[in-house]
């Protein structure tokens, strides 16, 4: 049995919760409610604030945490033994430490970057507990444990040593380093020689013979009591009761642009690049190079040995000419002397230390291209393994894969790491068969996550897709090329996220190139329909609707054929607002109506709800604007938690109350829904809502505020081009500009025509025909008002009279 550790002051307590719940993989939030604690106790004591917690909170943090057997007494004793002063040993380097040191000579720490938490936490832990420091070669290890080591001496009165490990040693010779480096003659004496006076001992290189360590560590663990261990290894090491500590790379800057130097220089990854870069070169950085700065600390993943060789290049180099020349080639960085070691010799030295299934297992790892969760990596090496998780927690054992955020989607490869493997993936052969298999998960990814784009879901699944990007659109550029049925069911899957994006271009360019392959004409017949479909409603957001109209009939004939409710439902939900916005009125009310009935046979309460919201539409084109408002209130109601469903009824219900000349309801109304829609996205409706935000100030005499929003939307764009012209008509009006108003309307009706909403363009045609002076161009304005009425079925509302009566 392995003897308590002395009891050590309350900050030691800090450290060790510290490291248990690092070692669990919680944050404090997490480990809060898993213990039923407030966090904010969690927090004080990790802060050792909190003197001599409970015991009954103890032993909630130690169920919470798993500990039990010896670990949990020693976690048990060090939380309730309080602090102590510290005794004249602890503060005093004795006779014993200066012997040694003087001996044994120990190189003096180099200065460390951004380990300020790891070397305060470590130097609290290593009195209490043995510690394993492990991670990836090249991220610092050994630099750590040194600079610990001279930082807590004077808590060791037994003395300080250091041994390093050779590939051929034996347990037997690791025993005889140690005894030789503490003055003894025999390991048998060290048990004599640190009686009463805690001694340290730093292994370094554990890995270099691991067996051989592991007995001889095991033995003095057993023997000499009062050493305590502290020791570097690619992977971890079996001693009893240690603390494995995984030293991970330096934290780099995020991809956001700056020109900022000092501000990415907070970031330690950037800061050690600049401190070798000085040692190599005398002119500085120029903010023209921070941008590449940034860049290529990203690339170069905070891993310490990375970026001292990419900074050493800087002697004859400028960083465009590192990051040019080793920023997709980062493997051949190296030690510039003929036998210096490359970037590719440290990850080989971790890759070596895995069996042949933990080796593929990585080789497909590095097909991702950006985070990913346990559930993903358990998709793709099906075939591989059966225990993903057992190779994932082995793979981070190793530091060659990294977790760095919270949540599902924390693991990913080094870049260094992604490079080699992807290397060795390439030379074993298996590429190809990797990239489809990935490309195959994604499409299921997709096809699973696109229902949840639709309802109360719907933000979380925006931010999943969101946040696997990169993969989606990856997979999407291979498939395309070697499979375009499979491109084709992930394309489909995506339409929704290209709307809400305001990617509906791309994303209608993906559809219809797959479309038209004719390799895609053997995908199953469901999966055409929906990419017809969303070829259509992605159009139908850049006024192009009409173009799909064929491919948006054939989808409702195929699900119809299908007996798939939610496909026709979509269908006629699309074929609806694709009417509506190039005034085929009869036939959107149809599928308005269609779609009602259909929903409301069916039980899908949220696309009744849907298609209340669509015939508004016809009632507002009838003139019956209070029916319009019954129906969306009814729609805002009954929403629940869909906040986009919520925010676009809102919209709706801004317009409605702006036709009926309620303008500070119209304002609310539209403020409340872009609210909503900062956290959903949906660029189209968040432009509408502007824009009735902005004509309702306009019309109400808000001239200043309207024309701050007016702004807004020329910053957007094309897709505002006609909302923020029909705005300036309003102003130019109010001005006098009669005009330039009708110039700005008749630009708002030319913008605004084939888009959602024929009533836009009728309300810009009324400015035009109000705003012209002269007889005949005032009774061309009038003749195309009436064709625009008579050929979308608009009814001119009071509001429309009123204003052609006083133009």
């Amino acid at each position: 049995m392995i003897p308590d550790p002395e009891p050590t002051p309350g900050v030691g307590f800090a450290a060790t919760l510290r490291a248990h719940r690092r070692a669990a993989g919680l944050t404090q939030q997490e480990l809060a409610a898993r213990a039923r604690l407030g966090v904010r106790t969690v927090r004080e004591l990790e802060r050792g604030r909190a003197v001599r917690p409970q015991r009954g909170t103890v032993d909630l943090l130690a169920d919470a945490l798993g500990l039990t057997g010896d670990e949990r007494i020693r976690f048990v004793t060090l939380a309730r033994s309080g602090p102590r002063a510290p005794a004249a040993a602890d503060t005093a380097v004795g006779p014993a430490v200066a012997r040694t040191t003087n001996t044994i000579a120990l190189p003096p720490p180099l200065p460390l970057v951004g380990r300020d938490a790891d070397l305060r936490d470590l130097a609290d832990l290593l009195p209490a507990y043995d510690v394993v420091l492990i991670g990836l070669a090249g991220v610092g290890k050994s630099c750590l444990a040194l600079a610990v080591v001279h930082r807590v001496a004077d808590r060791f009165p037994g003395g300080v040593a250091g041994i390093s490990i050779a590939d051929v040693s034996e347990s037997d010779d690791v025993l005889a380093a140690t005894a030789s480096v503490f003055g003894v003659g025999f390991a048998a004496d060290l048990s004599e020689r640190c009686a009463g006076r805690p001694t340290l001992l730093m292994v370094d290189g554990a890995d270099r013979a691991p067996e051989a360590c592991a007995t001889a560590l095991a033995w003095l663990r057993a023997h000499a009591p009062a050493l305590r261990i502290l020791v570097t290894s690619r992977q971890p090491v079996d001693l009893p009761g240690a603390v494995t500590w995984p030293v991970s790379p330096l934290e780099v800057p995020p991809r956001r642009p700056t020109s900022d130097l000092a501000e990415l220089s907070e970031y330690p990854a950037v800061s050690l690049f600049l401190q070798r870069l000085r040692q190599v070169r005398r002119h500085p950085v120029t903010p023209a190079d921070v941008p590449v700065l940034g860049e290529l600390a990203r690339r170069l993943g905070g891993l310490p040995l990375a970026i001292e060789l990419a900074a050493a290049r800087g002697r004859v180099l400028e960083l465009t000419e590192i990051l040019d020349r080793y920023g997709h080639r980062l493997l051949d960085l190296g030690d510039q002397r003929p036998a210096g070691q490359t970037l590719r010799d440290a990850v080989a030295a971790s890759y070596r230390l895995l069996d042949a299934t933990e080796q593929a297992a990585l080789e497909r790892l590095a097909v991702f291209a950006g985070r990913w969760s346990v559930e993903l990596a358990e998709e793709l090496l099906g075939g591989v393994t059966d225990q993903a998780e057992a190779v994932l927690d082995r793979l981070v054992g190793l530091g060659l894969v990294s977790v760095r955020a919270t949540g599902p989607l924390r693991f990913r490869l080094l870049d260094v790491v992604h490079d080699f493997a992807l290397e060795r993936c390439t030379d074993d052969g298996h590429l190809a068969e990797v990239r489809c298999r990935h490309a195959r998960l994604f499409a299921r990814l997709a096809a699973r996550t696109a229902p949840a784009l639709a309802g109360p879901g719907m933000p979380g699944a925006v931010s999943l897709l969101d946040h696997l990007l990169s993969d989606l659109l990856g997979a999407l550029q291979y498939a395309a090329d070697i499979h375009p049925p499979t491109a084709l069911r992930l394309a489909a899957a995506l339409t929704r996220w290209w709307r809400f994006r305001g990617r509906d271009a791309e994303g209608r360019a993906w559809l219809r190139r797959l479309l038209d392959d004719p390799r895609s004409a053997e995908a199953d017949p469901e999966v055409r329909a929906w990419a017809q479909l969303g070829a259509a409603t992605l159009a139908i957001e850049h006024g192009d609707g009409l173009a799909e109209l064929t491919g948006a009939r054939q989808a409702l004939a195929t699900f119809a054929a299908l007996g798939d409710v939610s496909g026709e439902l979509a269908a006629h939900d699309c074929l609806s607002a694709l009417w509506r916005a190039v005034g085929g009125h009869d036939d959107a009310r149809r599928h308005g109506e269609e779609m009602l009935d259909l929903a409301t046979r069916t039980g899908r309460s949220r696309e009744v709800l849907v298609a209340h919201r669509g015939l508004a539409w016809h009632d507002v084109r009838n003139g019956d604007l209070a029916g319009a408002r019954r129906r969306l209130d009814t729609v805002t109601r009954l929403a629940g938690d869909d906040t986009r469903l919520c925010a676009i009824a809102l919209v709706d219900l801004a317009e409605v109350a702006r036709l009926e000349g309620r303008y500070e309801p119209a304002v609310e109304f539209g403020r409340r829904a872009l609210a909503l829609l900062t956290d959903v996205g949906d660029p189209g409706h968040r432009v509408r809502a502007l824009a009735t935000v902005g004509l309702a100030l306009a019309e109400s005499g808000a001239w200043a505020e309207a024309e701050a929003v007016r702004s807004t939307l020329a910053e957007i764009g094309a897709p505002a081009e006609g909302t923020q012209a029909m705005i300036g008509g309003y102003l130019a009006r109010a001005r006098g500009e009669r005009a330039y108003a009708a110039k700005l309307f008749e630009a708002a009706a030319a913008a605004l025509f084939g888009r959602h909403d024929a009533r836009d363009v009728v309300e810009a045609l009324v400015g035009v025909a109000a705003s012209t002076d002269g007889p005949a161009d005032r009774a061309s304005a009038l003749a195309q008002l009436r064709a625009m009425c008579r050929r979308t079925g608009q009814v001119l509302l009071p509001r429309d009279l009123a204003l052609l009566e006083t133009g």
